[in-house]
């Protein structure tokens, strides 16, 4: 059976945490932030973990994570 490719993109974006579950950081937080209120851009502050459903296609294209 040959290797499988890690997908370079998704390994940047998302780490794996000691109980196996997916942790990633929230987009819209770079630029064009005066508009967004102080509590969205707080929030977008923080990681978050990855639903169980999006999980099972990020392990798919992370095998060795």
């Amino acid at each position: 059976m040959p290797k499988i490719k890690t997908h370079r993109g998704a390994a940047k974006r998302f780490k794996k945490t000691a109980g196996g579950k997916f942790k990633f950081n929230h987009a819209f937080h770079s630029h064009i932030l005066e508009k967004k209120s102080a509590k969205r851009k707080r929030r977008l502050r923080k990681s978050s973990i990855l639903s169980a459903t999006d999980a099972r296609k990020v392990k798919r294209i992370l095998p060795y994570l």
